[in-house]
C-alpha cells in the first residue's frame, strides 16, 4: 500500500519523467554521434546511399511538386489581393519569392519528407529491431550504423536541400501563373521585383534551414525506430512500431517548426 502511494506521488512521477527524458536525450545524442562517425567508416556503402537518395529525393518529388505549385499559386492570389489595396501589385514577385525562399520552401519540404520518407525509415528500423535483425547484425560484427543508418543520414542531408530548391522554383512559377497569367500583373514587374529583392543572404538562410531541417528529420526518424523497444508507452510488437512511427513524424514536425523560428531569429 505504501509502495502504491509512493508511485502515485506527483513528485515521484515528475522525477521519473525527468530521468527518462534526460536518458532519452543522452541516448539520442550518442545515436547522432555514432551515425556521423559511421559516414567515415570503410567500406563505404555507395550503392546504398544512391538507393536511399532515390527513395527520399526522387520518391518525394511528386508530393513536393504539387505542394509547391499549390502554395505558390495561393501566395500569388493572396499577395495580389493584399498588395492591390495599396497599388503595389508590382511587388508581388518580391513577396512570393522571399516567402518561399526564406520560410515556406525549407519548412514545407522538410514536413513533406518527414511525413513520407521519415515515417518509412522509422517503421523499417522499428521492424528490424523487434524482429531482432539489428541484433543479428551486431552478432555478426557488422556495425548497424555504417550498414543501415549512416546511408540514410547522408541521403536525407543531400536530398532535402535539393528538394527545397525545386520547391522554391516551382512555387515561384506557381505565383507567376496565378499573379501574372490569371490576375494580370505585369510579367516584367514580377520578375524585376523578385530579382531586386532576393539577396544572397536570403538564399543562404534558406539553404542553412534546409540542411538543419534535414538533419532533424533523419535523426529523429531513425532514432525513434532504432530505440523502439526502449521508448516508454510504445507497447510491444507491431503496435510499438506504429506508435513510434507516429511519434517520430510528430516530433520531427514540431522540431522543424521550433528550429525555423530559432534560425530566423539568429540568422535574419
Amino acid at each position: 500500500m505504501q509502495l502504491l502511494s509512493v508511485k502515485n506521488n506527483p513528485l515521484v512521477r515528475l522525477g521519473d519523467a525527468t530521468l527518462y527524458t534526460l536518458n532519452d536525450l543522452g541516448r539520442m545524442a550518442l545515436f547522432l554521434l555514432q551515425s556521423i562517425i559511421g559516414l567515415f567508416r570503410r567500406p563505404f556503402r555507395f550503392a546504398e546511399v544512391i538507393k536511399q537518395i532515390h527513395f527520399v529525393g526522387a520518391g518525394s518529388f511528386l508530393v513536393i511538386f504539387f505542394t509547391a505549385i499549390s502554395t505558390g499559386m495561393v501566395l500569388g492570389l493572396q499577395g495580389y489581393y493584399s498588395l492591390s489595396k495599396f497599388g503595389a501589385e508590382g511587388m508581388l514577385g518580391s513577396a512570393v519569392s522571399l516567402t518561399l525562399i526564406m520560410e515556406l520552401g525549407p519548412v514545407l519540404t522538410a514536413l513533406m519528407v518527414a511525413g513520407r520518407a521519415g515515417s518509412a525509415m522509422c517503421a523499417e528500423l522499428g521492424i528490424m529491431r523487434i524482429s531482432e535483425q539489428i541484433d543479428a547484425l551486431e552478432c555478426m560484427a557488422i556495425d548497424p550504423f555504417r550498414f543501415l543508418i549512416s546511408p540514410k543520414f547522408l541521403a536525407v542531408i543531400v536530398s532535402v536541400p535539393l528538394l527545397t530548391v525545386f520547391f522554391d522554383l516551382i512555387g515561384i512559377g506557381g505565383g507567376y501563373i496565378s499573379g501574372v497569367l490569371l490576375m494580370g500583373v505585369n510579367p516584367g514587374s514580377y520578375l524585376e521585383g523578385m530579382r531586386s529583392s532576393v539577396t544572397n543572404h536570403d538564399i543562404w538562410l534558406g539553404v542553412v534551414k534546409s540542411f538543419v531541417f534535414a538533419l532533424l528529420v533523419v535523426w529523429i526518424s531513425t532514432g525513434r525506430g532504432y530505440f523502439v523497444l526502449q521508448i516508454r508507452g510504445a507497447g510491444f510488437g507491431a503496435e510499438s512500431v506504429s506508435r513510434v512511427t507516429t511519434q517520430a513524424v510528430v516530433m520531427s514536425s514540431i522540431s522543424v517548426l521550433i528550429f525555423d523560428y530559432l534560425l530566423t531569429a539568429i540568422l535574419l
